[in-house]
């Protein structure tokens, strides 16, 4: 499980390529609520989905499932 941290549907991509199971999403979650209500803590969820499904196009991963640890490297120094 993943729980911090996570901004971006990026982020969510990369903690599902790390072998995450979950991934909490309580700060923009929160920030959603605190703005808008419900409505706000929607387009919150909307914005991640689109922005996960997007990068899985990208990346040319069908499903979650084909998510794995090559798509992520370390980082040159």
């Amino acid at each position: 499980m993943v729980d911090g941290g996570v901004r971006r549907g990026t982020d969510i991509f990369k903690a599902l390529a790390l072998g995450a199971n979950s991934i909490g999403i309580g700060r923009p979650y929160n920030w959603g609520l605190a703005a808008f209500g419900q409505p706000g803590v929607e387009a919150v969820l909307t914005i991640l989905r689109r922005e996960v499904e997007g990068i899985m196009r990208q990346a040319g991963t069908p499903s979650t499932m084909n998510i794995t640890g090559a798509y992520v490297t370390e980082r040159s120094r």
